[in-house]
């Protein structure tokens, strides 16, 4: 256990089992009939912790190009969004499940493309060569938590979809454009994370 992890559990103790959360840009159906799915959080401990995070294919059918979290479906092998998330970042990344430090999961988020995905805050050591599945990740980069937790960099942005105004999250980031399912995640994430480093939770 890291110290970090260790600051970190206590905020994920109650979060798994709030109601999901709803993606803003779209409407979403019956949520009984979503695909399970997963993605793991990253994050680097360091003096001052980073967040590891993705660059998805051009040639991906979904979300090509778009910045992500390590993850994908549950397989019928996997033995939850835990599992899942962790078999997912070695498979794209080659980031060994034994150097996660599993912190706790958070409450699922429906996306409008018909999956219910489940974050996994996990801490990992500085260092670590990772090596991105060149067919599903073109690129990775880290930016630090605490810029991604300020409430400042949470822009909320406007688009039509299917006739109607939708809103969505935006987090700007130098050469990297964090925005939908990715950077709602990281603010539903960030009032949990914020207040166990700063030892409120």
């Amino acid at each position: 256990m890291t110290a970090l992890a260790d600051r970190l559990r206590g905020s994920f103790a109650d979060a798994s089992d709030a109601a999901p959360l709803i993606d803003e840009i779209g409407m979403v159906g019956d949520i009984a009939t979503l695909t399970r799915a997963a993605v793991l959080v990253p994050i680097i401990e360091a003096p001052r912790p980073r967040v590891l995070l993705t660059v998805r294919h051009e040639a991906l059918r979904a979300h090509a190009g778009q910045v992500a979290f390590p993850g994908g479906r549950l397989d019928p092998d996997d033995g939850g969004p835990v599992d899942a998330a962790l078999r997912e970042a070695w498979e794209e990344v080659r980031l060994p499940s034994e150097r996660v430090d599993v912190v706790g999961t958070s409450r699922p988020y429906a996306t409008r493309s018909g999956y219910l995905i489940t974050p996994v805050v996990g801490v990992i050591p500085e260092g670590i060569e990772l090596h991105p599945q060149e067919s599903e990740v073109s690129g990775l980069f880290e930016v630090p938590l605490d810029v991604l937790l300020a409430e400042a960099n949470h822009l909320r942005r406007s688009v039509i979809f299917e006739g109607s105004p939708r809103q969505y999250y935006e987090i700007d980031w130098p050469d990297q454009r964090i925005w939908g399912v990715t950077a709602g995640l990281i603010v539903e994430l960030a009032p949990r994370l914020r207040g166990a480093l700063e030892g409120t939770a």
